[in-house]
């Protein structure tokens, strides 16, 4: 299965994948996160076929995959990638504090450069043991909670947020969230450095009663692993988890690839990209298609970044940065 192919090249480090190199005219790079690895296996030969009809010109799309902040640091130390694809803005903020994206690379495409979105559930194992039905309970004493890092995983730091905003969305101050993310993260037994190696402790080392992840990657364990073995959980109120993507003007500039590389990421918008999108269990902006899978995108309560911590950066500085509340959580748990 493919599903677990990908945990085993996980296991292996490998990080890599090629589609359509042999006889190819452009290559291009896309570095991505963790939990991406089945969807750019499929929108790449699409692409690749679309951009061969359209321009006749043969296209090839290598993948890299990892933690999205250890993604974006190592683009911004000298990885050569065309495009990024990731799930959070300051990742690619901090590619554009290094000059090789533009500060306004949000305005380059519709939604903020964003074609889909996700957002934060729960995975448990068969028969829910543990009767994990919302946030709550994962901070109930015995529950062995299994999550990303969020200081190397943005499917951490979305984890991290999406129970600090339910804990305010419930009516609770910050000292009131700050204790029960305190909590929430004294019953993580493991810190994975990114969204797929958490998902191979919970499946693969059957470590954890939940596992916190993003609605693609737990429909998928479901569907490639089999319902035998887990539930997907969805709790009352979650994240909306925005993926930016972005062409990197220095390498492209550099390359010679910047047609190629906005053609790439203008096909992630189009009904042909979005209908992939949906069929990755990721949320497609393209209202027809949204409609069109309606049914496997079940309705739950969203919040933004922006509308509970003031937007990517100030989350950033005040959560995740060195000494920051997170550090501090981590420090006393």
């Amino acid at each position: 299965m493919r599903f677990l192919f990908d945990v085993v090249r996980v296991l292996l480090g490998g990080v890599v994948l090629l589609c359509g190199t042999a006889h190819a005219d452009v290559a291009l790079l896309n570095v991505s996160y963790d939990v991406t690895r089945e969807l750019y296996k499929d929108i790449n030969p699409a692409f690749i076929e679309h951009w061969a009809k359209t321009t006749g010109e043969k296209v090839a799309v290598e993948q890299s995959h990892g933690g999205s902040s250890k993604q974006a640091l190592a683009v911004a130390n000298g990885l050569e990638a065309d495009v990024v694809t990731m799930n959070q803005a300051t990742d690619i903020d901090l590619l554009a504090a290094g000059g090789l994206v533009p500060k306004d690379w949000r305005q380059r495409l519709p939604h903020d450069s964003a074609p889909y979105t996700s957002t934060t559930v729960f995975l448990v194992r068969k028969g829910n043991p543990k009767h994990v039905r919302d946030w709550d309970d994962l901070v109930k004493p015995g529950i062995a909670v299994i999550v990303p890092n969020p200081k190397t995983s943005g499917n951490g730091r979305y984890a991290y947020l999406a129970a600090w905003g339910y804990a305010i969305k419930k009516g609770g101050d910050e000292a009131r969230a700050r204790d029960f993310v305190a909590r929430l993260f004294r019953n993580v037994p493991v810190l994975d450095g990114g969204g797929r190696g958490a998902t191979t402790t919970f499946t693969q080392r059957d470590l954890g009663d939940v596992l916190v992840t993003f609605e693609n990657e737990a429909v998928l364990i479901g569907r490639e692993l089999g319902s035998e073995k887990f539930e997907v959980i969805y709790p009352s109120i979650s994240i909306q988890a925005e993926a930016p993507v972005a062409v990197v003007d220095r390498v492209v500039d550099k390359k010679g690839t910047r047609k190629q590389a906005q053609g790439y990421l203008e096909f992630l918008y189009s009904p042909a990209g979005q209908e992939i999108v949906a069929r990755h269990f990721f949320r497609p902006r393209l209202e027809t298609i949204l409609k069109q899978h309606a049914g496997q995108f079940k309705p739950i309560q969203l919040f933004t970044v922006d509308e509970v911590f003031g937007g990517w950066a100030k989350a950033q500085q005040t959560h995740f940065a060195d000494g920051g509340v997170y550090d501090q959580i981590v420090v006393n748990r």
